[in-house]
């Protein structure tokens, strides 16, 4: 039995006096134990999590530094036109051309259906204001779609990859 151990654990955790003398029958010894048996795996899960996100040299990958940014294009040859010089200009890692889409718009009053590229492009964060404005100056439409989402987690290597082909 561990009645003698009661108050000394009652002590050391602060728990206020229970009126059972066998520390198993305990209200607050229950508690306590159940809040231990469920929240350590999942300090530990959210630590390997964290873990993961960092790569070999330790750097920790910050959510939301890194976008997945979106431009549509009407043709293949502008696609890539576009996709080499943003890699080349540093404003991108990485640009999927990805062929046949099909948009669904209104524009200027009409609903519209085109067949598009899609570019996806791997980027800082930091770098979507350039991005924007070299689209805005290249692109033959009359408003380019650039939309950029946040990345908050992938493959570490890869997310270092694209922080290093990118300056800031």
């Amino acid at each position: 039995m561990l009645v003698s151990r009661h108050a000394g654990y009652r002590d050391m955790l602060g728990i206020a006096t229970c009126r059972y003398r066998d520390v198993a029958l305990c209200p607050q010894a229950v508690v306590l134990a159940l809040v231990t048996v469920t929240t350590v795996p999942l300090l530990r899960a959210l630590g390997r999590r964290l873990l993961s996100m960092a790569d070999a040299d330790g750097a920790a990958f910050v959510p939301g530094s890194l976008v997945a940014a979106f431009v549509t294009c009407p043709n293949q040859g502008v696609a890539k036109e576009l996709a080499r010089a943003m890699v080349e200009k540093k404003l991108a890692a990485c640009v999927n051309v990805l062929p046949h889409v099909t948009s669904v718009y209104e524009w200027k009053g009409k609903l519209e259906e085109d067949s598009e590229v899609l570019l996806m492009i791997k980027t800082r964060s930091s770098k979507v204001p350039a991005l924007a404005e070299f689209v805005r100056s290249s692109h033959p439409y009359e408003v380019p779609e650039v939309v950029a989402v946040p990345v908050v987690g992938g493959n570490a290597p890869y997310l270092r990859w694209v922080q290093d082909a990118v300056p800031e």
